[in-house]
């Protein structure tokens, strides 16, 4: 029972400890990349790949903003890996699909991607490109000295309260953070399922 305790009260910390301006700053560029008509590239692995594919379904149906994730395409992602290699998966597909200053890259991410640790550096690699070429770049992240965290134009860090729990709860919160955006009233654009019964 003690974890069970910890593990809940820490949900309930972090939830109080969310940084409100940092999710407003991400909402807004949100609303700008629907407003010019862009496209958003959901970007996760593991676990946030997971994440990234619910995400894509609910800024496609909800939103109305244009939503892919690369690791929806387990072929192409895996000939990718084995013709190139791991680091620039998801920069050459992002090349294939002509990113552009129009559109956002949103990162969900424990460490936000680690170059000198050698985590995560197809995110890296798709920031670095992201950047050149003008494309928002957003997070949904559990670290602050993470590639994402220091690039993005807005980015909101999961305040996990210890260091034994970062992965599990940051996962959580992308879930919490992305359902928050896309059912605010100056995002959503159509009715969700289960609300339309009233």
């Amino acid at each position: 029972m003690d974890y069970i305790e910890r593990f809940l009260d820490e949900t309930a910390a972090i939830a109080a400890r969310l940084d409100r301006g940092a999710i407003g700053r991400v909402m807004k560029h949100l609303l700008d990349v629907r407003d010019r008509g862009g496209r958003l590239f959901v970007l996760g692995v593991g676990g946030s790949a997971a994440n990234a594919a619910h995400a894509v379904n609910d800024f496609r149906t909800i939103t109305g903003i244009e939503a892919y994730a690369p690791t929806d395409n387990v072929a192409e992602l895996t000939a990718r890996i084995n013709d190139a290699g791991w680091d620039t998966t998801f920069s050459a597909w992002l090349r294939t699909s002509r990113l552009s200053p129009r559109d956002a890259v949103l990162v969900l991410s424990v460490g936000g991607g680690d170059v000198e640790r050698g985590v995560s550096v197809n995110l890296v690699r798709a920031l670095e490109l992201a950047r050149a070429v003008g494309a928002t770049i957003l997070g949904l992240v559990g670290r602050t000295g993470g590639v994402t965290a220091q690039v993005a134009d807005a980015c909101v860090i999961v305040p996990v309260p210890s260091p034994e729990t970062v992965t599990p709860h940051t996962e959580a919160f992308q879930s919490v953070l992305w359902h928050l955006l896309v059912s605010h009233p100056k995002l959503q654009a159509a009715p969700m399922r289960w609300e339309s019964f009233r």
